[in-house]
């Protein structure tokens, strides 16, 4: 239960964050759905440390429901489908995705890769 209430508090401040238009930053939106197990597993691995990282501080996520649809002033290339799905979005519309979870390795390597490709996305200097 408590998964599940954290679940909406975050669906909640992510629709407050959005509370209008889009704007031009780069986002990502992570479209999830209660009970979805790689879900779970993407909020227990990685959650707690994106929004640290340079990709999560350089595309902030936004959080919407499989079946509430798209975050007002957002469009999406095509249906989702698969939770996760984890779609870059600039100026209200959809760059790219990522469908599914498939491992914290893989994720970092394919949202870098996204980012790099569809955004102004650059590694910060060592």
């Amino acid at each position: 239960m408590l998964k599940l209430t954290r679940f909406f508090a975050s669906l909640a401040a992510s629709v407050a964050l959005w509370s209008g238009a889009a704007d031009a930053e780069p986002r990502l939106i992570m479209v999830e759905q209660p009970g979805c197990v790689y879900c779970g597993m993407w909020n227990e691995v990685i959650a707690p440390i994106y929004p640290k990282t340079p990709e999560g501080q350089f595309a902030p996520l936004i959080r919407a429901d499989l079946r509430a649809g798209p975050p007002e002033g957002i469009s999406f290339a095509r249906k989702v489908t698969y939770t996760p799905t984890f779609i870059l979005i600039a100026d209200g519309q959809e760059q790219a995705r990522i469908e599914g979870y498939p491992g914290e390795d893989f994720f970092w390597g394919l949202l870098d890769m996204i980012l790099q490709e569809h955004t102004e996305f650059t590694f910060p200097a060592s």
